[in-house]
C-alpha cells in the first residue's frame, strides 16, 4: 500500500481531486488531498501573509503529524513549487515526486522565474495582494482546461483568490538528498493558454502525457489515476 498526498494548485482546493481519490483508494492505497491555507475549508484563513512558505508548512506538517512514509507526493500546477520545497525538507519521507502539469523550479526560484507571465498577475493583483481566478476562455481552453458546463460550474464553486506572496517567495532545493527521489512529470497536452511555457523534465525523470486540458483530475480522472498508480 502506498500513500498518495495530492496537492492542488493555485485558486483550487482539495476538492479538485474528488474524482481521483476513490480510484486510488479502490486500488488499496491511502490518499490524502488537503486544502492548503486560504482554500476550501481553510478559505477563511486567506490573507496577505499567506505565501509559498505557508503552503510548504501545510504539507510538511501533515506528513509529520500523520507520520507518513513512502509518500507519493503529487503537485498540480503551482504546487510544483510546494512539493519541491517539501521534498527538500523531508526527503526521507518521499518515495516519488509527481509534477502534474506543474511548475518545475530550481533552488531559489519563484513562480515568476519559472513562469514569467505570472508577473502580470502580480501587477494586476486586487488590493495589492490577491489574484482572482483566471477567466474562462473559449474551448478548448475553457476554465483551466475544463469545458463541460456542469464541470465548469463545479470547479467555480471551489475557487478562491491566490495571495501574491505565494508567487514571490523562493523555493528551497539545497538538500542534495532531494535529487535522488524518483520523479514523474505528467504533461497535459490538450491545449495551453498563450504565454504558458513548460520546462523540460530533468534527466532521469519519467515523462507521461494526457490529451486533455490543465485540470486533468477533473477531465480525465481515470486516466490520471492509472498513471499515478504506476508510481506506487
Amino acid at each position: 500500500m502506498a500513500t498518495f498526498l495530492l496537492v492542488h494548485g493555485a485558486w483550487h482546493s482539495g476538492r479538485a481531486w474528488d474524482r481521483v481519490v476513490p480510484l486510488l483508494e479502490s486500488a488499496g492505497h491511502r490518499v490524502l488531498a488537503p486544502s492548503l491555507t486560504g482554500y476550501g475549508d481553510k478559505a477563511h484563513l486567506l490573507s496577505p501573509e499567506v505565501g509559498l512558505d505557508t503552503h510548504v508548512d501545510d504539507v510538511a506538517g501533515l506528513i509529520e503529524d500523520e507520520r507518513l512514509d513512502d509518500v507519493v507526493l503529487v503537485g498540480h500546477s503551482y504546487a510544483g513549487l510546494v512539493i519541491s520545497s517539501v521534498a527538500n525538507q523531508v526527503p526521507e519521507r518521499i518515495a516519488h515526486l509527481v509534477y502534474l502539469d506543474a511548475m518545475v523550479p530550481e533552488d531559489g526560484e519563484t513562480a515568476v522565474d519559472v513562469l514569467p507571465v505570472t508577473k502580470q498577475l502580480i501587477d494586476a493583483a486586487v488590493d495589492g495582494w490577491r489574484v482572482p481566478p483566471l477567466p474562462e476562455q473559449p474551448p478548448p481552453l475553457g476554465l483551466f482546461g475544463v469545458t463541460d458546463p456542469d464541470d465548469v460550474a463545479w470547479l467555480r464553486s471551489m475557487l478562491s483568490d491566490q495571495p501574491v506572496r505565494c508567487l514571490q517567495q523562493p523555493v528551497r532545493l539545497d538538500n542534495p538528498a532531494v535529487h535522488a527521489i524518483p520523479r514523474t512529470h505528467i504533461h497535459c497536452v490538450g491545449g495551453r493558454p498563450e504565454g504558458i511555457t513548460r520546462r523540460p523534465a530533468p534527466p532521469g525523470a519519467r515523462v507521461q502525457e494526457l490529451p486533455t486540458g490543465h485540470d486533468c483530475m477533473i477531465t480525465m480522472p481515470a486516466e490520471l489515476a492509472g498513471l499515478l498508480l504506476e508510481t506506487a
